[in-house]
């Protein structure tokens, strides 16, 4: 199996955030990573780029902590209702996605989030309670209580 070095230009869940030199099998890199502009390989001339990255993130990391926590409360304050079409006895059919998440998030009068910071706690198919957790920042996690109603 070949390796390459990369430095990531974005976050990528599982992997890391911008700036981190990361290495990873060829076909993810070669195939997923370079294509979507994710990832630069490195290089020494990347490696003073990723540099001011950095500097730019450990500055927006501080700012964005206090934010973050900002969000965090206003999260934990909210109902959120998502409609979803159940069948009878409450199973869905189908099931809540991280997207309706976030679209019911926003509905409900809450920040806009990414859906790929939503933590499903697996894949929900019945009506009722459920608790997702929202990755706000590196270091801020909130839960959230989604209310799934039939639709």
């Amino acid at each position: 199996m070949s390796t390459m070095k990369l430095i990531l230009t974005q976050e990528v869940t599982g992997l890391g955030s911008s700036g981190d030199s990361v290495e990873v099998k060829g076909g993810y890199g070669r195939n997923y990573l370079l294509p979507r502009g994710l990832a630069i390989v490195a290089t020494r001339g990347a490696e003073k780029q990723v540099e001011s990255l950095r500097r730019a993130r450990a500055a927006r990391d501080v700012r964005t902590h206090e934010e973050a926590e900002a969000v965090a409360g206003r999260l934990s304050g909210l109902t959120v209702r998502v409609p979803a079409r159940a069948g009878e006895g409450g199973r869905l059919f189908g099931r809540v996605t991280t997207a309706d998440v976030a679209a019911a998030v926003t509905a409900a009068g809450g920040p806009e989030l990414d859906r790929r910071r939503i933590e499903l706690p697996s894949s929900i198919k019945t009506t009722g309670q459920h608790t997702v957790t929202v990755r706000v920042h590196a270091d801020v996690s909130a839960p959230l209580t989604i209310e799934v109603v039939p639709a």
